[in-house]
This record gives structure tokens, C-alpha cells and sequence, in this order.
């Protein structure tokens, strides 16, 4: 946090040496006052010796100079320095004049012309899921059912103490056939143990025969609530596909990571996400035991990132923060958990999107509900009054209606006055599918659309055959949103996506697969411009996280965070967009990584 004395250095209210002076008498006074464990001769001591040593801000003040920044602040867009003191900025402006008001052991960095944006967010991502990504059995980009199967052996032959396996990250949308695996196919591979493969969007796995006997599942099991346990319509019995509830049904028998394998998970994934140039993630479900250990791993030195977390609801964790409301105090300043995150739906890719209408590929399937629509609404009423965010899965045209209906009915049920915050900026979390109708609704009610472009040039191979030809125009819809004057919050989805902030900009402006195909029924006149595709990455996130007074735009007094790229992506053509490199990714003045 920004002090006076740092305020008035960067302002030129006082001069140098009253500024070292009175910098160092509070870091003598801080000293005596704070360290009252020791007698009163050490702690003078204490403050002699830091005295001797010279002031203390030489590793708080940063100058990146001769820059090319997109501040995103209305009255000054583009600058070419900025002045950071004390975590905050204190200066935007000409390289000359951030280098002339610089405190002199200030660090400089001296850009070479190297694009410079507010520090990028993910406005929804699963921090966790990018660590045990990077740290498990990934199957992201496996080519086919052959490549899964080979995997999987050589999986086996390499961990053989394991009683399970398990992996994530398949989708057979661009195999031959895109077909589902079944649990045949798994014992081709591997019969001795059981065997547990998520699909890449977390809403359904596979598993082989062991692991369907374990768990008890057979031809007469039924369908839990919010489920669907896959049978052969010839037979009956079980695929070995389960999709959303179902999953715990073999899930639940799988032996829980320990907590020092969650707080490792958690440290990859921080790690991770500011290699590729986040600088926030807004966590879309995530518990108080993880919390802690986030705590943990600031207390340590061990994450940098800052974190908008939501809590997984319902449950015990949910009711605990709706008890205690927005007012509880953080660990730490790059920590806030504000939200609860539920359940609409399923994914549209395993066929558990609530539609309206039956899927166009499979006639007799309309998609699931995952929580009761009462559940929701009485969340989301005892969310207004405790100043909670509400954060809703919706991807289906029916899950999202409904969830829009449910806000609307918990606006009317509670008055602004019961409220405690007016304007509560419910989020309706991807709102991938929508009715022309309801599109309108979102920013009539003050709903944020949190959205995540990637998802379009991934969807697009499967999308189609799911919706047909009418139903698709309403997918992604981000112009239509933008043009209707919603709110679009942009992320990732990882580990669901690969989490990666240029493939998101890149996803908004061109509407293409990476090597540049897009489908003749594609939309790309739901494009956005670059201009749209650098709000939702930077100022919309900090709107929907209550924060646009601290971050989102390069303006004097807000937290000095910036991801600095190697190339324009504002200008650069579009098919160098995908070449571009985070070289720099800073938090709160701090260069937390360097791609140099």
C-alpha cells in the first residue's frame, strides 16, 4: 500500500532529503514500536544498524522506461514510463520525467520499445486443476483412441505402485470416430488396475471395468441426481462413461491427495500462471482447507499471485462465508474471497448442457441440472444480504435462462436497502449458449457474463453437431453480449484450456482455430476488437471482482501490476499474435518473472 511519504517523493512535495529523513524515521519508529520482544537498547540498536545501512526502498521502487504501454485509462491511453513506488504507481507518463522523479536506487528497466498492458486476469480458473495438470498424467492432446491406449500402457509400466490411475485432459472431438471412449477400450490398455480418465472439461470421465465393479455400478444402477451414468442401449450396461454427479460415484473411492500435495499443487499452479503472464486469477471454486494452505504459501514467500477466490457451493464451506460476509479480513493483501461458486449445469461437449431443446446429435438428451433451482435461489437471496458474489456455471440455453430467472427473482425478493452492497455483480460463469432473448437480460439486470474465448476455437469442432445450424448462432455470443451493453469478464478455464492469456486475446479478435481454421457456420461476426479483447483481460476483471479502483488500468495511486509482452498485440498482424512472449510479468512492483 502506497504511503505519504512515498506519495509525496513521487509528487515532488518534499524534497530528497526530507524524504530520506522522514522515510527512515518510520522505519525507526515501526522498529521500536513493533518489535516488543526485545528490550528497548536492542531495539535501537536495531534501528541504528538499519539506519547505517541506508533507507529501505531500493526493492520498492521500479521504473519500466522507453516502453510502448496501453494504460487503458480514458484520458491518457498510451504512455511510454511508469513509476512504481511502494507497490503502487506513482507515475505515468514520459520516460524522462518517470526517471527525473525516480528515488535514485530506484530499479530501472529500460523496455527497448517491449509492450507494456495492466497486469492481465483470469477471470475464471481452477488453480489447483493447472497444478496437478503440470504434475500428473496429462492427456491434453492425445490425437486419438490408439495414442490414449498407448498412454496408458506406458503410464502403467512407469508407475506401478499406484492402486489407481488416473489422468485428465482427453477429448475425442477431432479423433476418428469422435466417439466417447468406452470401458472396453480402457481394458484393451490396462484390466489390472482401475483406471479413471477425465475428460478435458471436468464434467465427465471414463473408467475401465475394475473400477465400474469396485464402485458397485451395473445395468440397474440408476442415474444419480444431476448424473448420468452412460449405458449401451443394446445391452444396458454401464460404458464406463459418467458424466457431471455420476462421477463421484466412482470418484469418492479414490484416495484424497494429502494436504502437502494440494499446497504443491497450488504453488505449480500459482508458478505457472505468472510464467504465462497473469497476474491475477479470479479461483472459480475452491475450499477454506485450501485457503489455508494459500495463506501458507504467501506467509512463505511461495506465491505471488494475486487471488479473487470463490468458494465451492453448496456446502458447509459456502454457508460459512454467507455467515461471515464480504467483511472478513485476508491473510494477505493479494487474497480476497468474496464468492461462491455453483452449479447450473454440465458441459456441452459431454452432453450435460441443459437445453432447451433435445441435442441436435443425439435427440433423446437435453442436457442436466446439477443443483436444484430452490438451492440457487436461496443462495443467491442470502448472498445479497451478506455482500457475497454469486458466481454461476451456466453453458446450456436452458441453464442459463434459468439461472437469469433465479437472479431476477432474488433481485425482486431483496430490496437494495436489504442489501449489503447496492450493485452486487452476480456472474453467470462461461454463458455459453444463450437464447437471442435472454441476451438482452444480462445487462438489464446487471449480470457479468465471465466468458472464455479459447473455449470458442476448441468447441468449434464439436459445437456445431451438438446444436445445429439454428441453436449455434447463439453460442459465444460475445458481439451480440457487447453490442446489448453486457459485461464480458474474460479467462481461461484451466486447466480446462491451456490457461494462456495471448490464446484468450488471440481467441476474442480472430475466432479462429490456431492454425487458422474456422468452420463456415462459425460466427466470426462475434469477433471482438482488440480494444474489446484488452478490456476483458484487464478492466472488466477488476469490475467483476469490485477492484476497479485498484487494478485494471496503468494509473497513478493503483497496484503496480503489468505483463509485458515482446511484440504489440494491439498491432501486430493477426497471425503473429500467437508468437508473442510474456517477458516480464510484475506484481505490486515486484518482477515476480522474468522470459529474458
Amino acid at each position: 500500500m502506497a504511503t505519504p511519504v512515498a506519495d509525496a517523493w513521487a509528487s515532488k512535495a518534499m524534497s530528497l532529503p526530507e524524504w530520506l529523513g522522514k522515510r527512515c524515521w518510520i522505519e525507526c519508529t515501526m522498529c521500536i514500536m513493533v518489535d516488543v520482544a526485545l528490550p528497548m537498547l536492542a531495539r535501537i540498536l536495531l534501528c541504528l544498524l538499519t539506519l547505517a545501512a541506508g533507507p529501505s526502498f531500493a526493492s520498492e521502487a521500479l521504473v519500466l522506461h522507453n516502453a510502448n504501454i496501453y494504460t487503458g485509462a480514458a484520458d491518457k491511453p498510451r504512455a511510454e514510463a511508469v513509476l512504481a513506488i511502494d507497490g503502487r504507481i506513482a507515475y505515468v507518463g514520459t520516460s524522462a520525467e518517470a526517471l527525473q522523479r525516480a528515488p535514485p536506487d530506484a530499479r530501472t528497466v529500460n523496455l527497448g520499445g517491449l509492450t507494456v498492458l495492466p497486469g492481465l486476469t483470469d477471470s475464471h480458473a481452477h488453480l489447483a486443476g493447472i497444478g496437478w495438470r503440470e504434475l500428473n498424467f496429462d492427456l491434453t492432446g492425445v490425437e486419438s483412441l490408439v495414442a490414449l491406449q498407448q498412454r496408458l500402457r506406458d503410464r502403467a509400466a512407469h508407475d506401478r505402485i499406484s492402486p489407481w490411475i488416473e489422468g485428465r485432459g482427453w477429448i475425442e472431438s477431432r479423433w476418428t470416430p469422435a466417439e466417447f471412449p468406452t470401458r472396453q477400450d480402457l481394458d484393451a490398455a490396462i484390466g489390472s488396475r482401475p483406471v479413471i480418465l477425465e475428460r478435458i472439461d471436468g464434467h465427465a470421465i471414463v473408467v475401465n471395468s475394475l473400477a465400474l465393479k469396485i464402485a458397485g455400478i451395473t445395468s440397474t444402477t440408476p442415474n444419480p441426481p444431476g448424473g448420468e451414468i452412460l449405458k449401451d442401449p443394446a445391452t444396458s450396461e454401464p460404458t464406463g462413461m459418467l458424466i457431471d454427479r455420476a462421477k463421484a460415484l466412482v470418484e469418492e473411492l479414490v484416495p484424497p491427495p494429502t494436504e502437502q500435495q494440494i499446497e504443491i499443487a497450488l504453488e505449480t499452479g500459482a508458478k505457472r500462471s505468472v510464467r504465462v503472464g497473469w497476474a491475477q486469477l479470479h479461483y472459480a471454486g475452491t475450499t477454506y482447507q485450501e485457503i489455508a494452505l494459500l495463506c501458507r504459501l504467501y506467509a512463505q514467500g511461495k506465491n505471488s499471485l494475486r487471488l479473487y477466490a470463490a468458494i465451492g457451493g453448496p456446502g458447509p464451506d459456502a454457508e460459512r462465508l454467507l455467515a461471515s460476509g464480504r467483511g472478513t479480513g485476508s491473510c494477505d493483501d493479494r487474497l480476497t474471497v468474496r464468492g461462491i461458486k455453483l452449479y447450473m449445469d454440465g458441459a456441452l461437449g459431454s452432453r450435460g448442457a441443459a437445453l432447451l431443446a433435445p441435442y441436435s446429435d443425439t435427440p433423446e438428451a437435453r442436457g442436466l441440472l446439477v443443483n436444484e433451482a430452490d438451492e440457487v435461489l436461496r443462495i443467491a437471496k442470502a448472498a445479497l444480504r451478506s455482500g457475497i458474489q454469486l458466481q454461476t456455471h451456466a453453458i446450456g440455453d436452458r441453464g442459463n435462462r434459468l439461472v437469469l430467472d433465479l437472479y431476477e427473482q432474488a433481485f425482486a425478493s431483496v430490496s437494495p436497502s436489504e442489501r449489503a452492497v447496492a450493485e452486487p455483480r452476480f456472474r453467470i460463469e462461461h454463458a455459453q449458449v444463450l437464447a437471442p432473448e435472454d441476451i438482452p437480460r444480462f445487462a438489464r439486470l446487471g449480470v457479468i457474463a465471465s466468458m472464455q474465448t479459447s473455449h470458442a476455437i476448441s468447441d468449434m469442432f464439436f459445437a456445431p453437431s451438438r446444436l445445429g445450424p439454428g441453436r449455434v448462432k447463439g453460442a459465444y455470443a460475445w458481439r451480440s453480449l457487447l453490442d446489448a451493453g453486457a459485461v464480458i469478464a474474460g479467462g481461461s478455464d484451466a486447466p480446462v484450456e491451456q490457461g494462456d492469456p495471448i490464446i484468450e486475446f488471440y481467441a476474442a479478435v480472430v475466432r479462429r482455430a490456431q492454425d487458422g481454421y474456422a468452420g463456415a457456420d462459425w460466427g466470426l461476426d462475434q469477433r471482438m476488437t482488440r480494444a474489446e479483447a484488452f478490456r476483458i483481460l484487464t478492466i472488466a476483471p477488476a469490475y467483476a471482482a469490485f477492484q476497479e479502483n485498484e487494478r485494471g488500468t496503468i494509473e497513478q495511486g493503483k497496484l503496480a501490476d503489468f505483463t509485458v509482452l515482446s511484440t504489440d498485440i494491439m498491432q501486430v498482424p493477426e497471425a503473429e499474435i500467437l508468437e508473442t512472449r510474456v517477458v516480464y510479468t510484475i506484481i505490486g512492483g515486484e518482477i515476480v518473472y522474468s522470459g529474458e
